[in-house]
């Protein structure tokens, strides 16, 4: 192998690890932040079942339903 082609293999493998190093330090300063969420809360679709809008949204729904004899159209479905 030439000297040149050793280089540039030699500087590929050299970026290479700087690159995986510099996302291994990262990772480790990502993982070790504290997280904004404090941890008895809910994660997920549970954080919002007590969003007000989310509870407003539910209790219209609810009314709909019982002043249309039990059924809710969303617009959404298609029926067959």
């Amino acid at each position: 192998m030439d000297l040149s082609a050793h280089r540039s293999r030699l500087r590929s493998f050299a970026i290479g690890g700087l690159v995986g190093a510099a996302g291994a330090i990262a990772t480790v300063r990502r993982s070790s932040r504290q997280s904004r969420r404090p941890r008895n809360a809910p994660g997920g679709l549970a954080a919002f079942e007590d969003a007000p809008c989310f509870l407003e949204i539910v209790g219209e729904e609810a009314q709909a339903y019982r002043e249309g004899g039990g059924e809710i159209s969303t617009g959404t479905s298609n029926p067959a």
